[in-house]
């Protein structure tokens, strides 16, 4: 039998569309074949012009380069102008948050990243088979990788 996680009978969350996720804290926002894919289609770009404007390559725990959004001054997202420009076809780690590994591994972590998003704890109720879907998605999205 599993051990018991302690959001065995979900956890709420409503985005506040406050966009502390997306502005003011540095970060990396890494990208998959499938959401290069997305959003090169939401901004009708190629995908060589749309790495060369929007985004970064950044060292990664593993030896290699990962493909990252750009930050702007100020480390706001860059795709952030008011709001998401890109909202619709926003990363898949973006579309998923809060509902992280580490932010999930404990009651803790959870209620410490509380703290900082007022959308956790309130409003929809999501459940853990739904909870452990965006997980496993958010585990899966394999970056893109470049060799140094």
């Amino acid at each position: 039998m599993l051990p018991e996680v302690f959001y065995e009978n979900g956890l709420r969350f409503s985005c506040q569309r406050c966009s502390r996720c997306c502005r003011h804290e540095p970060g990396f926002v890494y990208l998959s074949r499938n959401d290069l894919t997305n959003l090169c289609r939401w901004f009708n770009l190629e995908e060589d012009v749309f790495i060369r404007t929007y985004c970064r390559w950044v060292p990664y725990y593993d030896g290699t380069d990962v493909l990252c959004l750009q930050e702007k001054l100020g480390y706001d997202c860059v795709l952030w102008d008011g709001e998401c420009t890109a909202y619709a076809a926003r990363p898949l780690q973006c579309s998923v948050y809060p509902f992280w590994s580490f932010l999930l591994e404990n009651e803790t972590a959870w209620n410490d990243e509380a703290a900082s998003c007022p959308g956790i704890n309130r409003g929809e109720l999501h459940g853990k088979e739904e909870i452990e879907k965006k997980l496993a998605g958010y585990r899966n999205n394999t970056v893109i990788r470049k060799m140094k």
